[in-house]
């Protein structure tokens, strides 16, 4: 039986509310509860602590630091639908940008392959203090696909390739359309004719997304290009999570989208508008994601912001009006609840993993950082200060 502990804090953002003076236990792995006196050994007294935070799209062990930039592995050039590659393949562990996102306390991401290709591959989600990527994975959470321009600026990489916006959609419109044939052809077969009709690997993925058993991850940025997309969903009956709409501007787009229940990963905020799809991106343009109350979460699409600055991005939300709680939810409880991993993390609850962050002081004041940071009921991260 695993011995209870117990950490201190003067304040406690549980992910859904804020409460003082309690203990957080835990035994093993798991949160026994929050009590006014202490159960178990107290591991420590903090003025603050806060859920571990979780980075719902980034390319963190892809794109890694201090390796050149024609050694990452976020795209893959070999056709423009790769429906069987697996971020998680390609993940290294002994990328440096893990140790720093574990010492800010970011201790899950959900790693997707690039943009360039209409459709990337597999995602996974996975813990950022594991040794190796097979002991990362925690989840999946969808395949990732690209609308706009980037899937269009790849015209010279292998396979098919589309020069346009309407010829990124008719390719994969095109894909989708000969897999539903065959599955309509396969329900109407008897006997040997059924047997005649045979799906490929990839046939099984698309066959899967078409079925609703995991969403379509798409990178978009602008109003019509999510119209667009939402064409294609309404065609295919897709599930759907949009990733980034930075550049959209005004509220319309938003609403639609909260009425039909998709979520949104915003961001990344702090990043260069680098390209003409970007022109309208403006911190400002937060307004209109939150007067739509569209279901959203925040990401660092790391390393165009690095992974360790998530929780920085959330001053941008506090400046739109959001409270300090609400901040941490953004990148924790909404997170968790986007990718389907909600039941284990996101908030300080009995059953939940014990991963969370001690901290000096508010977690929004720049001089604050972390001085313990625990997952799954291990200490990962002690500060010697």
């Amino acid at each position: 039986m695993n011995p209870m502990n117990a950490i201190f804090a003067n304040t406690i953002y549980t992910g859904k509310s804020v409460v003082t003076d309690r203990y957080l236990t835990f035994s093993g792995k798991n949160i026994t509860g929050l009590a006014k006196s202490a159960k178990g050994q107290v591991l420590g007294r903090y003025d603050i602590l806060t859920p571990a935070f979780i980075d719902p799209h980034s390319h963190i062990g892809m794109e890694r630091s201090g390796e050149p930039s024609g050694e990452g592995e976020a795209n893959d050039q070999l056709d423009s639908i790769l429906a069987l590659t697996d971020a998680l393949d390609s993940v290294q562990m002994d990328d440096k940008a893990f140790r720093d996102a574990v010492e800010s306390g970011v201790l899950y991401s959900c790693v997707v392959p690039g943009s360039g290709n209409i459709i990337g591959g597999q995602s996974a989600v996975i813990r950022n203090y594991a040794n190796d990527s097979s002991n990362a994975l925690i989840g999946r959470a969808g395949l990732k696909a690209a609308f706009g321009y980037n899937p269009m600026s790849t015209r010279n990489w292998k396979g098919k390739r589309p020069t346009t916006r309407m010829g990124a959609i008719a390719i994969l419109r095109g894909r989708l359309e000969e897999v539903r044939r065959k599955i309509q052809k396969h329900k109407k077969a008897k006997g040997s004719k059924k047997e005649d009709i045979t799906f490929s690997a990839e046939d099984t993925v698309l066959q899967n997304l078409l079925a609703g058993k995991f969403r379509l991850r798409a990178h978009v940025h602008k109003i019509d290009d999510i119209a667009a997309l939402l064409r294609l969903v309404d065609d295919y009956k897709l599930k759907l999570t949009v990733e980034h709409a930075m550049d959209v501007h005004q509220p319309e787009i938003f609403h639609e989208l909260r009425h039909r229940k998709i979520p949104v990963v915003y961001g990344p905020i702090d990043a260069f508008s680098y390209k003409v799809e970007l022109k309208h991106e403006d911190w400002r343009n937060i307004r209109h994601l939150l007067a739509a109350q569209v279901e959203f979460g925040l990401m660092t699409d790391h390393p165009v912001t690095l992974a360790r600055q998530l929780l920085l991005q959330t001053r941008w939300f506090l400046r739109a009006g959001l409270s300090k709680q609400q901040g941490i939810e953004l990148v924790s409880r909404m997170n968790a609840r986007i990718l389907g991993i909600d039941d284990r993390l996101g908030t300080l609850e009995k059953g939940k993993w014990a991963s969370f962050i001690s901290w000096s002081g508010d977690p929004f004041d720049l001089a604050s950082y972390p001085v313990a940071v625990y997952g799954e009921g291990e200490l990962l991260f002690s500060d010697p200060n």
